[in-house]
């Protein structure tokens, strides 16, 4: 059996340095930390702001929004037409909304600490960021995110596999029409990298580690959650035009 090689599967990609690298977030996966959030700090998320800055086209922010008493979305590309545009970046720019309580992330790894520093300057109680598990092993990232003054307050290691696959967004072990076999048949939608969420809390670095349960993503899914990719299924062999 050959290995499933995809950089949509391995835990290590390779990206260019400008790549936008969009990944979208399951919804679920999304839900599953508001309920951490609710759970384990007790967090008024009914009564609070957010703000999800690399967006895309809002697969996370439309969960956060059943949580949330208001969610700001922008990203620096226009990925859907209802929502912000700003570089989260560009340090030289205002940011169009400053009052919020959360950032929520799932940013592009090369520059993710960047994103991190500066989402942690603004929410004023925390950042929840969704990551590769391996992302807490770098040497590089230690002293700005993980030494002791700096830690998270808390990560959630997921105990089922999160499918991140690259410019789209399909439930797990359903057919994905754009990553064929040899017979041009759809594979199932499957991944090899483990993710957690990394929250940071204003004056919290005691850091607790949680799981997130398996059966998780099936009790979070929603009817609509997944978009329609149906036309985009390739004709069986031998059918008639």
């Amino acid at each position: 059996m050959k290995q499933n090689r995809s950089t949509a599967v391995m835990q290590r990609r390779i990206e260019p340095h400008d790549s936008l690298e969009y990944f979208p977030t399951p919804p679920w996966a999304t839900r599953a930390v508001c309920e951490l959030l609710q759970a384990e700090y007790a967090e008024p998320l009914e009564l609070q702001r957010a703000w999800e800055p690399c967006c895309g086209e809002l697969h996370m922010v439309r969960p956060m929004r059943e949580y949330f008493a208001q969610v700001h979305a922008t990203d620096v590309h226009r990925y859907a037409q209802d929502h912000g545009i700003f570089d989260f970046l560009d340090l030289g720019a205002a940011p169009p909304v400053l009052d919020v309580d959360w950032i929520f992330l799932n940013p592009p790894f090369l520059p993710a600490h960047r994103f991190i520093d500066r989402a942690r300057t603004i929410a004023r109680r925390g950042v929840a960021v969704f990551a590769r598990a391996a992302f807490t092993e770098s040497e590089s990232r230690y002293a700005g995110l993980f030494s002791p003054d700096q830690r998270p307050a808390c990560v959630a290691t997921f105990c089922e596999r999160v499918v991140l696959l690259k410019g789209r967004l399909i439930e797990r072990n359903r057919p994905d029409p754009f990553n064929l076999d040899e017979d041009g048949k759809p594979k199932s939608a499957s991944s090899a990298t483990a993710y957690c969420w990394i929250i940071w809390r204003r004056d919290d670095h005691d850091t607790r580690h949680r799981w997130i349960a398996p059966g998780t993503s099936d009790r979070l899914t929603r009817p609509g959650d997944y978009p329609d990719y149906s036309h985009h299924f390739p004709e069986p062999k031998g059918s008639l035009l």
